[in-house]
């Protein structure tokens, strides 16, 4: 049988992650301390297995949010990448390569949820085709999800 193998890592491509084997739960959490890390209404998660995660580049950096919580980031760009924690690691959905099979299946911290999250995918889709034109001619410096033989160390800069 053939091993269950993930990758992923930041924007820029510093810290690259290699998981073998089943992740665990996929939740979003609507603490206070999530909201800021991600710099959004929630954090997105999935445990990953005890020693599964070989860092294949740099290793995230880490702050420590509270008395037994550390979160992990890039300190090259700043993208949010772990949640670490007495019990073990989590790492960003959106920091996948291949996200989706990464449905969150549960929330943490309901009660801290900001009122108007629950409508927000109700609210109208902005639908201007000449925005979008615009949008298809953004060259990304962003590393791509995928792995790649030759990264610059730094990402891509003009």
């Amino acid at each position: 049988m053939t091993e269950t193998v993930r990758t992923g890592g930041c924007q820029c491509g510093a810290v690259r992650f290699r998981i073998k084997g089943a992740l665990g739960r996929a939740s979003i959490c609507h603490c206070r301390m999530c909201q800021k890390q991600f710099g959004s209404f929630f954090g997105a998660l999935v445990t990953v297995p005890k020693d599964g995660v070989e860092w294949t580049h740099e290793e995230p950096s880490y702050f420590q949010s509270s008395v037994n919580i550390d979160r992990g980031f890039c300190a090259r760009c700043g993208t949010p990448l772990t949640y670490r924690q007495p019990g073990g690691l989590e790492i960003a959905i959106g920091a996948f390569d291949d996200r989706s099979d990464l449905a969150p299946r549960i929330q943490v911290n309901y009660a801290a949820r900001l009122p108007w999250v629950e409508t927000i995918f109700d609210q109208p889709v902005h639908d201007d085709p000449d925005y979008y034109a615009r949008q298809e001619q953004i060259i990304s410096f962003q590393h791509p999800d995928h792995e790649t033989a030759n990264w610059p160390q730094q990402g891509l800069k003009l």
